[in-house]
């Protein structure tokens, strides 16, 4: 039986092009969707026809039940996975000095709480085989953000959400030994998020040591060897063209005027 990955918030974006990477290099794709189900089909229908196995499946991550149903649905139609990235989160602009608790704590739930339950999740499934030890692999990777490395105080509660999930990929490894492997992945910018418009998301995205855009192929890329190489855990992957070596006092997507002069080895 092909090994199965459950990809969250895969019918759009950088979750397309995980779902994308995974089912041609042979896996079984769970493609999960929140709101965007018409996108979800669309993809499952365009891989299937091309001869890849992906199944679409629904949740709202916010809700600690619905995740656990949809892990309970996979693994009673196909068994345990072999690995889970964790895409999916809510990314809403706010500052430390006007955030709102509310945005906070929904932020937090699905940023940081689901991933740890799903790495839960993923473990039991493990412990459950008939065979425990038997030699298989489990792969639990976090797609965090290349600013947990290179803090500004912008989108305050989303980047707060992201550091801890950062600092729980040591922590979970740990815990979830030997059976299931912890890592993350920090990308640069790959496409304009919220209020960005097309010239701003040109300029910021040369604001890096490469002066060039993140290829969302490049981080499905490297989820895909994480998932695939049994020996390493515990450790996160900046797939950024080294914006994390490249201090902002502000979101570059708000500093891009001034910056693209001051990036260390920019070309002409």
């Amino acid at each position: 039986m092909q090994d199965s990955v459950l990809i969250t918030g895969g019918a759009q974006r950088l979750g397309r092009e995980l779902v994308l990477a995974f089912a041609r290099a042979g896996w079984h794709v769970w493609c999960h969707y929140g709101h965007s189900d018409a996108a979800a089909q669309d993809l499952q229908g365009q891989l299937r026809a091309q001869g890849f196995a992906v199944d679409v499946i629904g949740a709202d991550l916010s809700q600690e039940q619905q995740v656990l149903s949809m892990m309970a649905q996979i693994a009673q139609q196909r068994g345990p996975l072999r690995a889970v990235v964790n895409n999916a989160s809510l990314f809403e602009p706010d500052s430390g000095i006007d955030f709102d608790p509310a945005l906070l704590r929904r932020q937090m739930e699905v940023n940081l709480v689901t991933p740890l339950l799903l790495g839960r999740e993923l473990a039991r499934q493990q412990a459950q085989r008939p065979e425990p030890g038997d030699g298989q692999d489990a792969c639990l990777i976090h797609v965090l953000d290349q600013k947990v490395f290179n803090l500004n105080p912008d989108y305050f509660s989303y980047t707060t959400s992201k550091l801890a999930l950062e600092r729980s990929v040591d922590l979970q490894a740990q815990a979830l030994a030997p059976g299931v492997r912890v890592c993350g992945v920090a990308p640069g910018l790959i496409y304009p998020s919220g209020p960005q418009s097309q010239d701003n998301f040109d300029r910021a995205s040369r604001v890096n040591l490469l002066r060039c855009a993140t290829p969302p192929a490049d981080v499905a890329a490297a989820c895909l060897f994480l998932a695939q190489t049994r020996s390493i855990t515990g450790v996160t992957i900046c797939v950024d063209n080294g914006q994390h070596l490249v201090p902002l006092a502000r979101d570059v997507m708000f500093a891009t005027t001034t910056l693209s002069q001051e990036v260390p080895h920019a070309k002409p």
